[in-house]
């Protein structure tokens, strides 16, 4: 089971070092990071040169923005920087934040992001070997690398590249296209994976006749979680917040149609809709919460996640604790976490 949380991503430059030793002090294999606030591959640079054994892993780099070359040029640099230890991380967003907020064309974004991946493939493909680029795509057309502008092979491992997605046409690209898929947290439910995601990806592997069994797949589920109950309860409650505004998107309310509870659903969109914020919490019940995330301490959390996750996933992403006084505790959780794992939830 591989071990993955994500850098917080109001990390201020200066405080990188320090969160990405003590995530790999914690037991972690993997760290992602976003793009929200600042650029990913400057902090990717420093959380490579602030570790020694941890993956590195953009989740997800805004790729449309971005020229598939400049795109390229990062990840090659970050893969020989880091000893084979970056993966790419790439991803839609949008229609709203692709044209709003970074002023670039939206069209087809499944086909676009395809193409994307292709071009990348093609460009580090000439990296490597030297061969001619000439890749003539939907949404691409790259004819031109001259050896000046080459960066030359690697000797460590390429980075490989990594899909997200929530409809079911993006978790088929991926499942063609991807060598790993991270899933939304409203797509890391089992019944949201057993139903909708990994039937989607195996629809995706066999038309691309795939034969390596299709990308890895990591789950980013919500968990109320802590060292004791009273931590339980003060993370219930952070959470209950959080969801009520998440599934307050009626793109998200998938899961809770799953789950049994679509009147809530309805609930909170009709809240969102009348501008009324402050009564979301109140609509997500905790018999509606117990049925949407994990819910134990650390002691028993390996046990619980295994019932929930254990064969359905390859690895699963926790949020660190926010303050250190409980690291221990939490480096024991994770190592019981590691080991192999069954799974039950969908059949329960």
């Amino acid at each position: 089971m591989e071990l993955v949380t994500s850098l917080p991503a109001d990390t201020p430059l200066s405080e990188v070092a320090t969160r990405i030793r003590r995530i790999e002090a914690l037991g972690f294999d993997t760290v992602h990071i976003s793009e929200t606030v600042r650029d990913p591959f400057g902090v990717c640079a420093l959380a490579a040169e602030h570790s020694t054994a941890l993956t590195i892993r953009t989740s997800m780099v805004v790729a449309f923005p971005r020229s598939p070359m400049l795109t390229a040029y990062a990840a090659w640099d970050l893969a020989r920087f880091s000893g084979g230890r970056f993966q790419l991380g790439i991803a839609s967003q949008v229609r709203g934040n692709i044209v709003g907020r970074y002023s670039t064309p939206w069209t087809d974004p499944v086909a676009q992001l395809g193409d994307y991946a292709a071009a990348l493939r093609a460009i580090f493909e000439s990296f490597q070997t030297g061969s001619r680029l000439d890749h003539h795509g939907s949404h691409y057309e790259f004819t031109r690398l001259q050896p000046y502008f080459n960066p030359g092979p690697l000797d460590v491992t390429p980075p490989s590249l990594w899909m997200g997605g929530v409809g079911p046409r993006m978790c088929e690209l991926a499942g063609a296209a991807a060598d790993g898929f991270v899933a939304h947290p409203t797509g890391s439910h089992p019944l949201s994976l057993a139903d909708r995601v990994l039937p989607a990806l195996h629809i995706g592997a066999q038309r691309a006749r795939r034969t390596d069994g299709g990308p890895r797949i990591i789950v980013v589920p919500k968990m109320i979680t802590g060292p004791d109950a009273e931590s339980l309860a003060e993370s219930r409650e952070r959470l209950r917040s959080e969801l009520a505004f998440l599934y307050s998107t009626p793109a998200y309310r998938g899961t809770l149609d799953l789950v049994g509870h679509p009147e809530t659903a309805d609930r909170l969109s009709a809240a969102a809709h009348a501008g009324a914020w402050t009564d979301l919490p109140a609509i997500l019940t905790d018999e509606v919460l117990e049925t949407l995330v994990p819910e134990a301490v650390y002691a028993d959390l390996p046990t619980v996640l295994d019932r929930w996750y254990g064969s359905y996933c390859d690895g699963i992403a926790l949020q660190i604790p926010p303050t250190t006084d409980n690291d221990d505790e939490f480096r024991d959780m994770l190592t019981e976490l590691r080991g192999p794992r069954s799974g039950t939830y969908p059949q329960a």
